[in-house]
């Protein structure tokens, strides 16, 4: 497999009332193309912290983060920008959309405003439109933000992080916020999407939702102090259970 995003040794500190929060610590690991990894660990641990910083949106106090062969801690803040409008998707626990915008124009908007492609407005609400019905949500295009449950938003979400055909996505709890039936929803669109070939690289606390991943990295303290490798051929419920298992050795 091709490796996607390689991360060396990476450190993040914030200074807060003139101490050290050494938040990462030394952090190293890679995924691979077509991957689906879980990042597991108590809260504070530096979970989200670490998928901010290994996707650009933080900056990193030292260490590397390569990212398709690009070096993050090289790239000024406008490449950055640019590389995580084009190259990456994201899906947040928050469902960032703007309000005075129909779900379909929401979810085209990082396209509009890409300079990636030269598609036409029209070739991009088309695929904007495609990406809707791929994931059940046709008939809300036109609704407002306010119109819809959560699990319809988040799926438009998964569809707006879909609309520049990123080389990877980056989810930061992306069912926090969602019922059980929601979340399994959730879930089973971005697993489709893996299965097709998408690397995704997501943040939670669910064992349930790690199950459907392929590998799992488990943080504490600032450090990766494990991972575990998921065999998807398996039934989902004997996933849970290994992983259950596995968690509680680590001391979840």
């Amino acid at each position: 497999m091709n490796t996607i995003l390689e991360v060396k040794d990476l450190c993040k500190t914030y200074i807060v009332n003139k101490r050290q929060n050494n938040v990462l610590r030394n952090v190293s690991f890679h995924i691979d193309k077509g991957e689906m990894v879980a990042v597991m660990g108590p809260s504070g641990s530096g979970k989200s912290t670490l998928l901010y910083a290994v996707s650009g949106m933080d900056k990193m106090t030292a260490g590397n983060v390569n990212f398709c062969g690009k070096s993050l801690q090289d790239m000024k803040e406008n490449d950055l920008a640019k590389m995580r409008l084009d190259d990456m998707g994201f899906i947040f626990q928050q469902m960032y959309m703007m309000k005075n915008l129909s779900i379909l124009d929401n979810i085209i908007l990082p396209a509009v405003k890409s300079e990636k492609s030269k598609t036409s407005r029209k070739e991009i609400m088309k695929k904007g439109q495609e990406l809707m019905h791929k994931l059940g949500i046709s008939d809300i295009a036109e609704n407002d933000i306010n119109e819809v449950s959560g699990g319809q938003l988040q799926r438009a979400c998964i569809c707006r992080s879909m609309i520049n055909d990123p080389d990877m996505i980056f989810a930061d709890e992306p069912t926090g916020a969602l019922n059980r039936t929601s979340s399994d929803e959730v879930m089973n669109e971005l697993t489709k999407l893996n299965e097709g070939g998408t690397t995704v690289m997501l943040v939670t606390h669910d064992a349930k939702v790690a199950a459907k991943c392929t590998r799992v990295l488990f943080i504490v303290d600032g450090n990766i102090k494990g991972e575990y490798n998921i065999n998807r051929e398996r039934s989902l419920r004997d996933r849970e259970r290994e992983l259950n298992n596995w968690l509680l050795e680590m001391g979840w």
